[in-house]
């Protein structure tokens, strides 16, 4: 498939955003964000994290969501997507991914609020505060499944229909969502156990992530089609053979559809595109782990890799899947 740098873009970015949003939400549910910071007992400082990483994973999931919308002939009418939410993921994605900030939208006007050190609004937050949280956390995965979902529901492309394409999805939102939310919070004075913890999820999160892919690879290269040329046109269990070219110059299929990338260039990239996302986290995790005082450093640098390397994984995840219709070209 032709990888469109909107659609990447979109799905790195978005899948970022809400996984910072779900890590916000599954923190303010549990009641544990005031503890990964010097302050645990000031709910201004608590309120005033709670507005950056609002504002951050908004700003991602809203850009990615808006890149989406680069790709399409008529851009202007993306509003109809979200009439079909019965039938088609791309609409309950969309659906899912505009309800998401509802909550957030809420814990942000709350947070503004309590952030001016009222205790009236204080205790309004405290009080919303794990419903809301909970909300966000289903809203933002459930957007990502969605998204997944929207590319594991087509029979046409094999690679695609692979059992690990989802849990690899949320996998890197997850990853980078917690790479964001670690980059962010050693601002506010992060205590050392805290520190410790978000680099040891953070390496955790690496190896999760870094395992699913490499089986995903080693099934999508070691899987034969499952179908032949006549599958292809619609004529399953009979012969087809071609006695001449379907076409004599590109069209939208071959061009579309019919993305080739060499299986040296795909090894280079699925290298790059690990190193990025799991291997340069983990040491800087790490790194973290010993020197706790480098985190002001080393977690900014983390996000950015995992990001580069989402960037790559997405990159790859469309030029190599292969569709039914070049059986055909």
């Amino acid at each position: 498939m032709h990888p469109a740098f909107s659609v990447i873009l979109f799905t790195t970015l978005s899948g970022a955003g809400y996984g910072l949003l779900a890590w916000l939400g599954a923190l303010l549910a549990s009641s544990r964000l005031a503890s990964l910071h010097a302050l645990s007992d000031d709910v201004t400082v608590t309120a005033t994290l709670m507005l950056i990483v609002l504002a951050l994973g908004l700003v991602l999931a809203a850009v990615g969501l808006l890149a989406s919308t680069f790709h399409l002939g008529k851009p202007l009418r993306a509003w109809r997507a979200f009439s079909q939410w019965r039938t088609s993921w791309l609409s309950r994605e969309g659906v899912l991914a505009l309800a998401t900030f509802v909550p957030a939208l809420a814990l942000a006007a709350l947070a503004l609020l309590a952030a001016r050190g009222d205790a009236a609004d204080a205790a309004r937050l405290a009080a919303w505060v794990p419903w809301l949280g909970g909300a966000l956390s289903v809203l933002a995965l459930l957007t990502v499944a969605c998204t997944a979902m929207i590319y594991a529901s087509l029979p046409p492309i094999p690679a695609w229909r692979h059992r690990l394409v989802v849990p690899v999805y949320l996998g890197f939102a997850l990853l980078t969502g917690w790479a964001l939310l670690a980059a962010v919070l050693p601002t506010t004075g992060t205590p050392t156990p805290a520190l410790r913890l978000l680099a040891v999820a953070l390496a955790i999160l690496a190896l999760a992530v870094a395992a699913m892919k490499l089986r995903y690879w080693r099934a999508i290269d070691s899987t034969p089609l499952t179908v032949t040329r006549a599958d292809a046109v619609g004529l399953p269990g009979r012969e087809l053979s071609v006695f001449e070219r379907p076409h004599t110059e590109d069209n939208y299929l071959t061009r579309e559809m019919g993305y080739v990338l060499a299986r040296k260039h795909a090894r280079k990239l699925r290298l790059i595109a690990v190193l990025a996302f799991a291997a340069v986290p983990l040491l800087l995790a790490l790194l973290v782990w010993l020197w706790p005082g480098a985190a002001w450093v080393a977690f900014p640098l983390a996000a950015a890799a995992a990001l580069l390397g989402a960037l790559v994984e997405r990159w790859l995840f469309f030029a190599q899947a292969r569709h039914l219709v070049t059986l055909y070209y």
